[in-house]
């Protein structure tokens, strides 16, 4: 049983750093592609970043350079390092899964391709 669950949501001022962390889910297969989707105030669902096997990244143009995505294979846990936040990534942070489906950059805009979704977990960056 595939379940998501994020920790390490919270608030932070803007240049600030924050790692959220995804326990339930791990890469075992070479058709798993795991990430991080989003949901901003007034805004859709938006895929920020993703991991597969090889491993292979994909980020958003809005975060790529200021958030790194992980896997820790000690902890199993899946880790998502954001630095330099800005007001702009205020959101509800998801961790998701797909188990069918290497990653490639436009699943960025796919959220229903991923079948495993967590709870999410609220990141504010404010002054």
């Amino acid at each position: 049983q595939v379940q998501p669950v994020e920790s390490g949501g919270g608030s932070v001022q803007p240049g600030g750093s924050l790692i959220l962390s995804c326990a339930g889910v791990q890469i075992t297969q070479y058709r798993h592609c795991l990430g991080w989707f989003r949901q901003r105030p007034g805004k859709e669902r938006e895929g920020v970043a993703l991991i597969d096997k090889y491993p292979s990244t994909y980020y958003s143009k809005s975060v790529k350079g200021r958030f790194t995505i992980s896997q820790d294979s000690v902890t199993k846990t899946l880790n998502l390092q954001m630095t330099d936040l800005k007001p702009d990534d205020t959101g509800i942070y998801y961790c998701v899964a797909t188990l069918n489906s290497l990653c490639a950059e436009y699943d960025l805009s796919e959220a229903g391709l991923f079948n495993y979704w967590g709870r999410g977990t609220q990141v504010t960056v404010s002054a």
